[in-house]
């Protein structure tokens, strides 16, 4: 008769535990010293693109990874122009964001190849939105079997891949993609 050892293997995911310390704060985990939302900080800090796991950016706003991912590759994307809801922006700055999320979907499809994607906003506190104050999209690539068990019984995800190789993947795509102008271009996507 074998017995069957409780003891969980360890799954190294580093990236976790500044989420993991701040979740009892007084403060979302996602504010930032600046400005309260690390969004807009980081379309303000343009020298730490490469640090803040920023894929790519146009004269409105930015594509980057979320650095505490639901998945692995989980992109954000946002307007420069912090505002809290959507129709909180213009119609033009809504057309914007639009765009931003094809070229993100586009990056996405070419880097990961994932089977679907689920795509979406927390608008607000209350739909678990952790930077309230700047609407972001979500884009979450998905694999059948990516959140199986481990999620259910042991509450926790695994990620296969850490956000510094997940950036790799992505700039390299976006690298691919360039004559990304062009090719947006052919889009109808305006930068």
């Amino acid at each position: 008769m074998t017995t069957h050892d409780p003891s969980p293997d360890a799954l190294q995911a580093p990236w976790r535990m500044p989420y993991l310390e701040s979740v009892d704060d007084a403060k979302p985990p996602y504010a930032s010293a600046g400005t309260g939302s690390f969004l807009l900080d980081y379309w303000r800090e343009s020298a730490a693109d490469e640090r803040n796991h920023v894929i790519a950016r146009t004269q409105n706003g930015l594509i980057l990874l979320n650095a505490f991912p639901y998945a692995a590759g989980h992109l954000l994307v946002a307007l420069g122009d912090a505002r809290p809801t959507l129709l909180d922006y213009d119609s033009a700055q809504r057309r914007s964001l639009w765009e931003l999320a094809d070229v993100a979907m586009a990056i996405m499809l070419r880097a990961l190849r994932p089977q679907g994607v689920n795509v979406g906003f927390n608008q607000g506190r209350a739909a678990g939105a952790g930077v309230p104050q700047h609407l972001h999209l979500h884009l979450v690539p998905r694999w059948g079997g990516d959140v199986n068990f481990m999620s259910t019984i042991g509450h926790i995800r695994v990620l296969p891949a850490s956000l510094d190789r997940m950036a790799e993947r992505y700039r390299a795509a976006w690298v691919e993609m360039n004559g990304v102008e062009g090719w947006l271009r052919t889009q109808g996507v305006q930068l």
